[in-house]
């Protein structure tokens, strides 16, 4: 255990909520402050957690005295506005996925945490997975040998936000969202992916979107729905790899595959956690105890619990007890693999990451 970490969060809606709710169980975690445009669900949150403070604007907030760090939870398009204002206050940001509604507004985030010398952690939760850590083992140890193929993939039948029965319309909208399926859900399968690869750079994307599955025209309408349920790409790394990417928030399909990892001595499929490789010139494909491991690793190594979640690993990086985790740097490139993918769609080619950044628009919201 370090010293306490004061924490405010911006944004109080489901995504909140469920923030609150982890830091409550985390030692040396403390909410001193909710902030949300509804002052009345605010209330209502604050009272429920005991929090003392509950404020309206943002910037009030970022000016509270002894106030360490802000836990960022809006819609994707006001991800930038509010986490550079936040950096710019001299306070460390926990912010929710995707990182923003554009590559641009995403650099614009990294950049200025690098400007200010202030940490920035964004939550992609598949990075603390048994299986994620595993393999991870796995890659550093060699067994795989030379990575040259993965694949991002990200399944639901029929699971699109609210048009199909949960959340609420602004998850279906670009104004406020930006993207779907890809952003929703791909951001994390595309993150896990990258940093077992060692976050190489992007050279080429190619891609395509969809939005084709019938779904109840009243809610449809009332939501304004112009994003996609599906989302697939092609991914040139540095170093020779090859990624591609599937993403569906409604597919008629039946979920059989699973992302993974090749390289020249073996391989990995995470779910469920798979180890290919090939000994005495047999093909061998092996289960593994990842609870035992898990078990194991918490038992003999005092700082592993700070690898337990995302919540968990930033405050103990806050307290100096881990290096805080490259979060910022795997979300910037998943934020242009995504965006070339969109664009990829509407010029019906591949293109650079050259190409993207330049082309890219802020799509951040005024706050």
């Amino acid at each position: 255990m370090g010293k306490e970490v004061r924490i405010g969060v911006i944004g109080v809606g489901m995504i909140g909520k469920s923030h609150i709710s982890t830091y409550q169980k985390i030692p040396d975690a403390r909410l001193v402050a909710v902030c949300d445009v509804d002052k009345e669900e605010a209330q209502k949150v604050a009272a429920q957690y005991k929090i003392p403070k509950v404020l309206t604007d943002f910037r009030k907030l970022l000016k509270m005295p002894g106030l360490d760090a802000v836990d960022v939870c809006l819609h994707n398009n006001l991800h930038s506005p509010v986490t550079i204002a936040a950096l710019e206050a001299g306070k460390h940001v926990y912010c929710e996925k995707p990182m923003a509604g554009s590559y641009c507004d995403s650099k614009a985030m990294y950049d200025a945490a690098r400007r200010t010398g202030m940490k920035l952690h964004i939550q992609l939760s598949t990075l603390y997975s048994s299986e994620h850590k595993t393999a991870k083992r796995l890659i550093k140890e060699g067994r795989l040998g030379k990575l040259y193929y993965a694949r991002s993939y990200g399944f639901r039948r029929r699971g699109r936000p609210w048009v199909d029965g949960y959340g609420t319309p602004p998850f279906v909208q670009k104004k406020a969202a930006a993207g779907g399926a890809l952003f929703d859900m791909g951001i994390y399968h595309m993150a896990q992916i990258l940093d077992l690869l060692g976050n190489p750079k992007v050279l080429t994307v190619s891609g395509a979107t969809h939005q084709e599955l019938p779904m109840y025209e009243d809610r449809a309408k009332k939501a304004g729905y112009d994003v996609e349920e599906f989302g697939v790409g092609f991914v040139r790394l540095a170093g020779g790899i090859s990624l591609d990417v599937e993403e569906s928030w409604a597919l008629h399909h039946d979920g059989s595959e699973a992302s993974k990892v090749c390289g020249s001595k073996g391989g990995v499929k995470l779910s469920p956690f798979t180890f290919f490789t090939s000994a005495g010139d047999v093909e061998i494909s092996a289960t593994a105890d990842l609870s035992g491991a898990d078990f194991r690793w918490h038992a003999c190594n005092p700082m592993y619990n700070a690898y337990d979640g995302s919540q968990q690993h930033w405050i103990a990086a806050l307290q100096n007890r881990v290096p805080l985790l490259d979060t910022a740097g795997i979300a910037l490139n998943v934020s242009l693999i995504s965006e070339g993918i969109y664009r990829s769609q509407e010029l019906k080619r591949e293109l650079t990451a050259a190409e993207i950044g330049k082309a890219s628009k802020s799509s951040a919201l005024k706050v």
